[in-house]
């Protein structure tokens, strides 16, 4: 069953990657939370909405990741691009999109298998 949020859950999620940065107390001032109001209680509210949140970010800036991939390729004298090419790779990584190792398996002999032998029923 899906949780009901009220219309402060929601403006915190909405603005946790926007105005807040990324910020979890900025995002709840933002949001109109009392500066008493516990910041564990709200994260340990909303912690499944928060990690979608997050997955929906990094997802949204992928394709900025790939672009900076390739970019890497046309300017690899760039100042810094060792760095940005790995915090690419990492975005990457965490977006699903994984380094693939080909495996090749080569093999001299062949293995051939025989159907179970049937057990004869002495008279």
């Amino acid at each position: 069953m899906a949780k009901e949020l009220t219309e402060q859950h929601k403006k915190f999620l909405e603005v946790l990657f926007t105005e807040a940065g990324g910020d979890i107390t900025t995002a709840k001032n933002l949001a109109g939370f009392s500066r008493g109001y516990s910041t564990r209680l709200l994260t340990n509210h909303l912690k499944e909405e928060i990690i979608e949140a997050t997955q929906l970010y990094i997802a949204m800036n992928a394709p900025r990741a790939a672009v900076a991939m390739v970019g890497g390729i046309n300017s690899p004298t760039e100042l810094g691009i060792k760095d940005k090419l790995n915090a690419a790779k990492d975005l990457l990584d965490r977006a699903g999109f994984v380094k693939t190792d080909k495996v090749q398996v080569e093999s001299s002999g062949g293995v051939m298998i025989l159907p179970a032998k049937e057990k004869q029923i002495d008279d």
